[in-house]
């Protein structure tokens, strides 16, 4: 027994020199890693896509022990387990005989109408559920959702239609169908109104203050004759009666809006007319197959895409925060890439490597270590306060006391970025130079080529891959950082996108959104919290798949540049 005993323990030990219980380990955890990386992926993708699905509305009665009992309209969000004592606890009256019991959270929406749009119902005590056809989910550009039946539909304050069934009879049909096409036509309009207020009339303000500060630029430079003076106010004149043509267009629009209202009953029973202006859209889920909700939820999608927000950033879409984020990381990018390869070319190639080179290496190494929101208040006080301030004080004094770049905008988040990502592109460049030849250098060199050739057409090329790998790190980091945006740039909401119409079309003094601060804002800033959990998962998820893309395009350049130049390693 002994002997077989040394055997195993003999055969043991050489299994663990020989490294593969290390290899079997490291390989364990890769595996749970990718694991959990892609359930929390799930989790994120179920919980956020889910909220586009048009679910279904239920009407029920509800009887508490000890509450009148009402009548219930709304969408089931989530069921969970309680436990009776914690209900007992909060003033619910509960049998003695339950120790857990099932609750539902409700979308009753209607807030304007019951102070909240989300209660917490216990399932024992609902009864008589069913789902009428005739009941429907309204979109809102305020209040939230709307929920009821529809009686009749108005136009200048005469009914066109009207029905008293909650059933599908004809009536109730042509009443929906009477409401649908008002809706369509108030879509139109607004889609009028918001070109006219955002596009013509914001054009018209731009030039009105262009023209000011001209004004107040030759006021300042003592240099304001009557002949400019006069050229300005025809310009002025010119764009008031611009304006005052598109405000007279808005009045005419307003009044072709507010035309058509309509009459809902709610689940209390009350009866409310109200704007068919203020709706998004309107549907009745209960009526739906299968495709006339995959139609309905591929529109939502886009409009999550393409739309602005609305309702405190809990409603509509992300457009903005896509369009700022995408277009913070590509100035980004365009800034580091630059210095992070000069600063790895120089300490690589030129440098003398001495003492003095490697305290250089340890300081951008741990530069690479530094919290982020340090960066944040550097870009604050260093970029907007000192740079920001002197640009305004040289360069545009007709605007002040206004800054323009004395405060946070696209340029400067952008900028810290690109300081806080720059190291990540220095070590992952200076990797790429170690790894080249020093024959292949010799060679260029001995061919006649300079040493600033033989860099620029030789060991730049051979080392772009790991360039690549650096900036792929860079837009990792970059893209989801939030902390040192908050004080360089980034608000909730902006009044428009950094890139128009309006010249210099690009404007690098601007705030803008992004995804980042997005979730941030209505996960933890939203006075509506139930409304807002889903658009923090839908918002995660996007930003999960921007990175993707982005980080996608440099990997697809970079393999496209190695297989380039691998004949030239070889």
């Amino acid at each position: 027994m002994s002997k077989e005993l040394k055997l195993k323990k003999q055969t043991v030990s050489e299994w663990m020199k020989s490294g593969d219980p290390w290899v079997w380990l490291n390989a364990g955890a890769v595996a749970i890693c990718v694991i959990m990386v892609i359930g929390l992926l799930l989790l994120i993708a179920v919980r956020g896509l889910g909220h586009f699905w048009p679910a279904d509305i239920v009407e029920a009665r509800y009887e508490m022990p000890g509450t009148p009992a009402y009548n219930l309209v709304a969408e089931r969000v989530e069921t969970a387990e309680v436990s009776a004592a914690q209900l007992r606890e909060a003033g619910i009256q509960v049998e003695d005989h339950h120790d857990m019991m099932s609750r539902t959270l409700m979308k009753t929406g209607n807030r304007d109408v019951y102070g909240s749009d989300f209660r917490w119902v216990i399932d024992e005590y609902l009864t008589d559920l069913r789902r009428p056809e005739m009941l429907f989910a309204a979109e809102r550009y305020e209040w939230g959702n709307l929920y009821g039946y529809l009686l009749a539909v108005k136009e200048d304050g005469k009914v066109v239609a009207e029905t008293s069934d909650k059933e599908p009879t004809a009536s109730a049909l042509a009443t929906w169908e009477a409401f649908q096409q008002r809706i369509d036509r108030a879509l139109a309009i607004h889609d009028d109104i918001y070109e006219i207020e955002k596009h013509e009339i914001g054009s018209i303000n731009y030039a009105l203050e262009r023209i000011r500060l001209k004004q107040r630029g030759y006021e300042l430079r003592n240099e304001l004759t009557p002949a400019h003076l006069a050229d300005l106010n025809a310009e002025r004149a010119q764009y008031d009666a611009e304006y005052k043509q598109l405000q007279q267009r808005l009045i005419e629009l307003y009044k072709e809006i507010n035309r058509d209202t309509f009459v809902v009953e709610a689940m209390d029973g009350s009866v409310h007319e109200m704007q068919v202006a203020k709706i998004v859209r309107a549907y009745r889920p209960n009526s739906m197959g299968v495709f006339a909700k995959l139609g309905h939820y591929g529109s939502k999608v886009v409009e999550f895409l393409t739309a602005e927000p609305r309702e405190a950033n809990t409603e509509g879409g992300v457009f903005p925060a896509i369009f700022g984020t995408i277009m913070m990381v590509l100035l980004m990018t365009i800034l580091v890439t630059p210095f992070g390869v000069v600063a790895a070319v120089y300490l690589r190639e030129y440098a003398s490597q001495g003492w003095f080179t490697r305290i250089i290496r340890i300081a951008v190494n741990n530069l690479a270590g530094v919290p982020s929101i340090v960066y944040g208040v550097f870009g604050l006080g260093f970029f907007v306060y000192f740079l920001g301030s002197g640009i305004d004080q040289a360069f545009f004094p007709e605007a002040l006391p206004s800054p323009t770049f004395g405060t946070g905008g696209l340029m400067w988040a952008s900028i810290t970025l690109a300081l806080l990502t720059v190291p990540v592109v220095i070590v992952a460049t200076e990797e790429g130079l170690a790894r080249i030849p020093r024959n292949v250098r010799e060679g260029s060199l001995a061919l006649g080529a300079t040493k600033a050739e033989t860099l620029w057409r030789v060991v730049l090329p051979m080392a772009s891959p790991a360039i690549m790998t650096g900036v792929i790190l860079a837009v990792a980091r970059a893209a989801g950082e939030v902390a040192p945006l908050m004080l360089v740039g980034v608000v909730k909401l902006a009044p428009s996108l950094p890139l128009d119409g309006n010249y210099p079309f690009l404007h690098l003094d601007q705030k803008f959104m992004h995804l980042g601060f997005h979730i941030y804002d209505v996960g933890f800033q939203s006075p509506n919290v139930e409304a807002a959990r889903p658009l923090v998962y839908a918002t995660a998820l996007l930003l999960v798949i921007v990175i993707a893309l982005l980080n996608l395009a440099a990997v697809t350049i970079r393999n496209h540049l190695r297989e380039k130049y691998k004949s030239l390693e070889m």
